[in-house]
């Protein structure tokens, strides 16, 4: 590249930078939003929004910031408030684990991380591989094949029914509920989006309502059952109140469905784009662990996450008041190349590899032990049975920018 092809490219992604808006993204921002994450932290990575809060993409900037939870409030009320009003969308969110603080967040995450934890999430390992060789029986017997409706999204939804034991001729609406209310914590959401999240949020609550109903008369097991062990609480007396209960409920199976149906979707759309490294993977399955690591770095299927300061603060030399909100760009620090050699490369031996798509520190995705999981199984018994699978035509992107996946993923695979 010359000097003055140089200067123009430099010129252009300064002018990217500093026009940027997450709430009115530039058109080509959802195909891919990594031109626009590289711009904003070379030029502006503490970037201060129209609507006043700032938009970070530095990877130093998001780790000190999840490591101080006191100064980096993740309770949502007087960010939603304006958002959702009194609405059943403001109710859900602002009762869900991930945007609270302790002492609330610290006594519900230790009944959740009790139900996942790394010893019941081992003895979901024979069941997941009996369901996701299933599945790909359902898609071998197929001439074309969604990869997205017909695996990636099928395994979570199965997963997480499992895990709360439900009637499987119950599980139907799971995935339109949990993206119609996810879709709610898109920077920017019409008044039809609104409505169908607060819809989805009532019909789950009056589902979970009765299904708890049934699970108190008829307890399972709450060593497999999490809906069980949830309800039943743990030895020293501590319980989730009713309203707790459901809305977290609702949160376990909305998180536990929507990432991993991006993990599996964006590792086998990359593993296309790489074909080295799909070959690789292929000659060497045993390198499955570290690949699922860099998948979720490369394109981490929760992009951004938020934060509110409770004090006078510092921040990448930026002098923030309290009650600044801010947007943490995971999508961005997870490129950031004072961390990541040639970030923009998909590398599945990567070494070390300190991502931050499950976060860092008190909010740590809870169930990031199981998700490694189901796209360890999801993508290795995958490679092996179609090792020659493409697409048939252009995968569809789902325009969201906080949760990255695709809607469909058309592909042939005999």
């Amino acid at each position: 590249m010359n000097e003055l092809t140089q200067q123009v490219t430099d010129d252009r992604a300064r002018e990217a930078a500093h026009s940027f808006d997450l709430a009115r993204p530039p058109v080509d921002f959802y195909d891919n939003p990594f031109p626009y994450y590289h711009a904003c932290r070379m030029y502006d990575p503490v970037r201060l929004m129209p609507d006043g809060s700032y938009f970070l993409t530095r990877y130093a900037d998001l780790r000190a910031i999840y490591r101080d939870t006191k100064t980096f409030s993740s309770d949502k009320k007087v960010e939603f408030k304006p958002k959702f009003g009194d609405s059943l969308l403001y109710a859900h969110h602002t009762t869900s684990l991930v945007f609270n603080d302790p002492p609330f967040h610290t006594r519900v995450r230790r009944l959740m991380t009790s139900a996942l934890s790394p010893k019941a999430v081992g003895a979901m390992d024979a069941p997941l591989v009996k369901l996701v060789d299933a599945l790909l029986d359902r898609v071998e017997e197929k001439r074309e094949v969604d990869l997205i409706s017909d695996y990636a999204a099928a395994i979570p939804i199965e997963v997480i029914g499992n895990l709360f034991d439900m009637p499987q001729d119950e599980r139907g609406p799971l995935r339109e509920w949990s993206r119609a209310i996810l879709s709610a914590l898109e920077p920017s959401i019409s008044p039809q989006m609104h409505d169908l999240g607060n819809n989805a949020v009532r019909d789950f609550l009056s589902y979970l309502a009765d299904l708890v109903a049934r699970r108190r008369e008829h307890p399972g097991d709450p060593e497999k059952d999490v809906l069980t062990h949830l309800i039943q609480g743990e030895e020293s007396g501590e319980r989730l109140s009713e309203t707790e209960l459901l809305q977290n409920c609702i949160f376990i199976l909305n998180a536990g469905h929507e990432t991993t149906t991006n993990l599996i979707g964006n590792s086998l759309r990359a593993l296309l784009e790489w074909p080295e490294q799909k070959r690789l993977l292929q000659e060497r399955p045993d390198l499955i662990t570290p690949a699922i690591e860099e998948f979720l770095r490369f394109e981490s299927p929760n992009q951004l996450g938020n934060r509110i300061t409770t004090e006078a603060t510092v921040l990448g030399g930026v002098s923030m008041p309290a009650g600044t909100q801010l947007t943490l760009c995971i999508g961005a620090a997870n490129h950031d190349p004072e961390q990541f050699t040639e970030p923009d490369r998909l590398d599945i031996q990567r070494s070390p590899n300190r991502h931050l798509a499950f976060g860092s520190g008190a909010h740590q995705c809870a169930g990031m032990h199981l998700a490694r999981l189901e796209g360890q199984i999801a993508i290795s018994h995958f490679l092996r049975r179609f090792p020659n699978y493409r697409l048939s035509e252009a995968p569809a992107r789902a325009r969201r920018a906080r949760f990255r996946g695709f809607q469909r993923m058309p592909a042939t695979v005999r």
